[in-house]
């Protein structure tokens, strides 16, 4: 049976990221998403609710992202998910918590959260597949079809 682990998220940094490294020198940049989502209740009020989302990022896409992103900035996230689990130290209880492992990334807006022009950044790094993003998309039209305009009768 098939099967795909993918999860897409654009939202704002909730904290700085926190950046550590491995035993074996492997730096891991782990930071949270604020995602916003309005919707209309059956009265026709609005209203907004946040979901927060824990995102892991490994190698150099970890040192880009702690390098160059603070508290509040927009980020693009493509990812999958992965469920930690583990055993409190003081309770003995079972704990888990649903993460989402970073495979890609794009700086959105300015470097003080504003709204520019998306940057990508598809450094790749320790944890994660081998991934780039895709070239970005010319609007200039190729020169057999510059002409095709002209042609229209209509």
């Amino acid at each position: 049976m098939p099967s795909l682990n993918k999860v897409l998220l654009m939202g704002n940094l909730t904290r700085d990221p926190e950046l550590r490294v491995t035993p074996k020198g492997t730096p891991i940049c782990q930071f949270s998403l604020a995602i916003n989502r309005q919707f209309k209740m059956e009265s026709g009020e609005t209203r907004e609710e946040v979901i927060y989302v824990d995102v892991e990022a490994w190698g150099k896409q970890g040192e880009t992202i702690a390098k160059y992103c603070t508290k509040g900035r927009p980020l693009y996230v493509e990812g999958r998910l992965r469920l930690d689990q583990w055993e409190d130290k003081n309770t003995k209880e079972k704990r888990s918590r649903m993460k989402v492992v970073l495979e890609q990334f794009q700086f959105l807006g300015d470097s003080r959260g504003g709204g520019g022009a998306p940057q990508p950044a598809s450094e790749e790094g320790g944890g994660s597949p081998e991934r780039h993003a895709p070239p970005a998309r010319s609007s200039a039209k190729p020169a057999a079809q510059e002409n095709l305009d002209e042609d229209v009768p209509f």
